[in-house]
């Protein structure tokens, strides 16, 4: 059966190729950009999909969804930011709460409402491996994954008894460009005579950069958890990527 599908953060990587693969499957797709300027591309570019400026930080954007009359969405907008906790500026990190928490928050908040008029619906978050470990300078985003797993628990089974389905996906290093924006930009937030942190910086860049996988698996498997029937509240991706973590974390 087809749905009506939102998602946010479209505008590049999972985001953007869920929307395609959705779209390809005959949904009806809302895709969501941070800027009009990346709906226009995306429109342009995808003509089987409906691309809309939707900033999860801005209210007003926000309440629009509520109009929209979505089955599904996807909260999939993210910001990411590695750094020392000892000097990463304290407005980058509130402003990835904003984007990853409050905007994950406000974002469902605005559809539940129809949802539970019609006794349906699914909201599928974005987590991360870094929901369930951190490590030096990761701290800045898993602190807000963190937060995504404790909110997802919470509000499926919130929201179960309204017939609505809440479930998360926890991709772990595949290369959509996001990691290497993140482990690119810690140098910026190192002091040049620590050098026990920029060792720490070699080993997250190596354990977060070599070897990074295909987005196509993270994509199929956002579109396959659109169309169940029902959900896990968990899919870690690839398997065995917990054990994979933390056996290279105790190396």
């Amino acid at each position: 059966m087809s749905k009506r599908v939102l998602i946010t953060g479209a505008g590049s990587g999972f985001g953007k190729g869920a929307a395609i693969e959705l779209a390809r499957r005959g949904h009806t797709v809302l895709a969501t950009t941070e800027t009009a300027e990346q709906a226009e591309a995306l429109g342009a570019e995808h003509s089987d999909l409906t691309a809309l400026k939707l900033d999860v930080t801005d209210a007003a954007d926000v309440a629009s969804a509520a109009d929209l009359d979505v089955d599904v969405l996807i909260n999939n907008a993210g910001f990411g930011l590695m750094a020392p906790l000892t000097t990463v500026p304290l407005d980058r990190l509130r402003q990835g709460f904003e984007v990853n928490v409050f905007g994950m928050v406000a974002m469902s908040q605005a559809v539940i409402p129809s949802m539970k008029a019609k006794g349906a619906g699914r909201i599928i978050n974005l987590s991360s491996i870094a929901g369930v470990f951190s490590g030096p300078m990761t701290a800045p985003y898993a602190m807000t994954k963190h937060s995504v797993e404790a909110l997802t628990r919470a509000l499926r089974e919130e929201l179960a008894p309204h017939g609505i389905d809440v479930c998360k996906l926890n991709p772990g290093p595949y290369n959509t460009g996001f990691n290497d924006f993140m482990v690119e930009g810690i140098a910026e937030h190192l002091d040049d005579d620590d050098a026990p942190a920029a060792e720490q910086e070699a080993t997250v860049r190596a354990l977060v950069l070599e070897g990074q996988l295909d987005p196509d698996e993270v994509v199929q498997a956002m579109a396959d958890l659109t169309e169940a029937d029902e959900t896990p509240l968990e899919t870690f991706l690839p398997d065995g990527i917990q054990a994979m973590i933390q056996a290279a974390l105790e190396g």
